[in-house]
């Protein structure tokens, strides 16, 4: 939102009330309370007739510092907030001659007393971050629409970039938009979104996270060009400084605050095969779906069915369609037997003609208006309306209805929508605001159902396969990018999306292989094969037509077969990428700026991603097969071909639709295992260990999960004059050590090889 118009006028209607300089402080435990007047003070009269705000300075964490500013201490302020978990760490506060400190671990606040001279400088030690200062940190009201708004401006340096606010599907660096973070059902070709997060990163490696779960409207360089401006609506913004020291450990540090990502089961990283949304299934389709692929030795791992699987205009009411499928515990069976795990599609909300509309009603679970009466709407369901997750006993009733889904044999819920929540004339059971419960809906929504999959199945063997979320969502996996086209430019622009939401800790996402509206080509559909299973889930669906690869041509079939096996050899270095992202917040898919940013090339990079810490992926994105994508320094190697590329440049290249640009790391351990059929098995068992260009000198280790995520190995590689020791500790004795480019002379001991180069 724009309340200037240029640097010096406003625009009509807006009064600004900017924090002008520093007239008092005090410190209250680890607390300190700045108060800065909107008015330069020249005599005693100049205290009267003018506001004043109040900056509190917290930190619930080494590293983070929260800044609370607050115009009229009284007015109403109400929650959800974001949920973070608050560290008790050691704070200092000290005064100098014309500043006051605030510092948490590196991190300092600096608080200028020099009068007209209002300034918060925020430091990694020595290290200049951001600031806010002169016209930046203001209160503002709008006389025309009776409305108050609270303002921060924090500084971007002449060389800084700004990434994140949740799944965006415009350009990843976000200097020069403009974002309102409002969660709506808008596809991916727009610039609304499914997830919207009010946290982003710089490549300065800090990240801001505004505490207000509503309508965060943001101005990068859009408004000022020199500053990133955050608004909310009310007397309060709250927002934490969060002091990464590089952008990973930014998003390692958010993830700190608002929860790690849950590690999902092993199987979930296998291929999934949905039936669509409307295409016109029945039990003898799907089961053909499920039959083609074992006829084309194409593993499957999970069977999805859309939401037809429930009777049109009965969305949700959780029971089968008997009339397309008459045995639906019997087919579950069947498909469990081939190994199968079953999902189904689900919603909140509730049509008026299910029959659990007037159950709900009764017993007050619904989101009502402030009049008690119940909110409904004709968009996308009849009558339909919405689950109130504030009340405990709603969101029990609403578990007990999946309950009955898992104890036939489903594994785990498709969790669509959330984004179309009410919110004007609103009550919900709890006494919270309906603005900010727009969001955060989804966040209730989600943890109800991932809840209940962890109380079933234990923790770790739970997933969904959610489209909306809000801060903190990241802790229930996985995540898909919503509605896409069959194109190559959407195909572009759901990355993109994929890039941003990783900058908020989101560590499992996924998209519809080969876009969701229309009906790709043979050949876009076999590139998004690609760029599908190179990603941390993969997911088979689309909108009016079926997805399957024979639909296509026959080579579609082939190009699927071969990365879906792909993917199921790499899951013992995939799954050790999981673990560390639930561990750390590391996400599996991060864009190049998060692992390389001493390397400026790699500042703005949206059409490539490393996948894990090891494994660099370019989609191709082109009909012509052309794919230009950026090497950072050292010797790669190209995994399907064996060939060593020097970095430090771009490259260019022409794949056919059977490889892209996969290259593995300088000085990796690549852990790949010796099944090609399944994700979930003895990642250990007959593991292959190979070793990448390695500088003379180099050090790098690695570590093996069980497929319950256990580190049941570890393996370590120096190199010394153009030798590599490997030594490998715990597990069985059944492993190999090889070169990526092949030619070796091995020399093996019990746990330990020496590897020599040769020319």
């Amino acid at each position: 939102m724009k309340f200037t118009n240029g640097y010096w006028l406003n625009k009509k209607g807006i009064i600004p009330s900017y924090a002008v300089e520093y007239a008092d402080h005090k410190a209250a435990g680890n607390d300190l309370y700045v108060y800065a007047p909107c008015k330069h003070r020249t005599d005693r009269g100049d205290c009267l007739n003018i506001g004043i705000l109040r900056i509190q300075l917290s930190s619930p964490m080494e590293d983070v510092i929260k800044v609370s500013v607050v115009h009229f201490d009284g007015a109403n302020y109400k929650g959800p907030f974001v949920k973070v978990e608050e560290k008790c760490p050691d704070v200092r506060i000290w005064e100098e001659e014309d500043k006051i400190i605030y510092q948490s671990g590196c991190l300092k606040a600096v608080v200028c007393k020099k009068p007209s001279a209002w300034e918060i400088a925020f430091e990694d030690g020595d290290r200049s971050l951001t600031s806010t200062g002169y016209r930046n940190m203001a209160h503002m009201r709008n006389d025309a629409a009776s409305k108050s708004y609270m303002v921060e401006q924090l500084a971007i340096d002449v060389d800084e970039y700004i990434y994140g606010l949740g799944e965006r599907f415009t350009p990843f660096v976000k200097n020069g938009q403009a974002l309102d973070m409002w969660n709506e059902d808008g596809g991916t070709s727009s610039e609304i979104s499914y997830k919207n997060v009010p946290f982003y990163i710089s490549n300065k490696g800090y990240g801001i996270l505004v505490d207000n779960e509503g309508d965060v409207s943001y101005e990068i360089g859009s408004e000022k060009v020199e500053r990133v401006q955050f608004s909310v609506e009310g007397e309060r913004l709250d927002y934490y400084v969060i002091n990464g020291h590089t952008p990973m450990g930014a998003v390692e540090k958010y993830t700190e605050l608002t929860g790690k990502p849950a590690l999902p089961p092993a199987w979930s990283f296998g291929l999934w095969l949905t039936t669509s949304f409307t295409t016109d299934y029945d039990e003898e389709t799907a089961g053909s779906f499920v039959r083609g692929m074992e006829e084309h030795d194409i593993p499957l791992s999970v069977f999805h069915f859309d939401c037809f699987w429930m009777e049109a205009y009965e969305w949700c009411n959780f029971k089968w369609n008997r009339k397309i499928f008459p045995e639906p515990e019997k087919m579950l069976a069947r498909y469990h037997e081939k190994g199968l795990k079953i999902c189904v599609w689900i919603n909140p909300y509730i049509a008026q003609k299910s029959d659990l509309f007037a159950e709900a009603a009764q017993q007050g679970y619904l989101i009502c208006r402030q009049d008690g009466s119940i909110w409904q709407t004709n968009m996308w369901q009849a009558g339909m309306a919405a689950v109130d997750f504030t009340n405990p006993d709603a969101k029990a009733w609403y578990q007990g209805k999946l309950k009955a889904l898992i104890d036939m044999g489903v594994d785990c819920f498709k969790t669509d929508f959330g984004e179309r929540i009410p919110v004007r004339e609103i009550a919900y059971g709890q006494n919270v605001d309906p603005v900010k419960m727009h969001n955060y809906y989804t966040y209730l929504y989600n943890e109800a159902v991932f809840e209940l999959l962890e109380r079933e199945f234990g923790r770790g063997e739970a997933v969904v396969f959610a489209r909306s979320a809000t801060a903190g969502s990241q802790k229930f996996p996985a995540h898909w990018g919503g509605d896409s086209s069959a194109t190559y430019p959407s195909m572009a622009e759901t990355l993109r999306g994929g890039l941003s939401l990783s900058c908020g800790g989101f560590g499992f996402w996924s998209h519809d292989i080969g876009g969701f509206e229309q009906t790709a080509s043979a050949d876009v559909y076999k590139r998004w094969c690609a760029f599908g299973m190179l990603s941390s889930h993969s997911r088979l669906h689309g909108a009016s037509s079926y997805r399957v690869p024979w639909l296509y041509d026959e080579e579609a079939c082939e190009v699927l077969r071969k990365f879906v096996k792909l993917k199921c050899a790499l899951m013992p270095y995939l799954y050790a990428q999981a673990v560390r992202a639930h561990e750390e917040g590391r996400p599996l898919l991060r864009p190049m700026v998060l692992e390389f940013p001493e390397e400026p090339a790699c500042a703005a990079l949206e059409r490539q991603y490393m996948l894990g810490d090891s494994l660099l992926v370019a989609p191709v994105m082109k009909e012509s097969g052309e794919v230009e994508y950026y090497l950072p320094k050292g010797k790669w190697v190209q995994l399907l071909t064996g060939e060593v590329i020097e970095g430090g440049r771009w490259k260019k290249e022409k794949h056919g639709y059977d490889t892209c640009p996969l290259l593995v790391r300088p000085n990796t351990i690549l852990a790949v295992g010796n099944c090609f059929d399944r994700p979930d098995y003895d990642f250990e068992e007959g593991v292959t260990f190979y070793l990448s260009e390695f500088e003379d000198g180099a050090a790098s280790k690695i570590f093996v999960p069980d497929a319950k995520g256990n580190k049941i190995r570890l393996v370590t590689a120096q190199s010394k004059n153009e030798q590599i020791m490997v030594t490998v500790e715990g597990g069985s004795d059944n492993w190999t050590c090889r070169f990526l480019t092949g030619g070796a002379g091995i020399q093996r001991s019990e746990n330990t090889v020496l590897m020599e180069r040769r020319s």
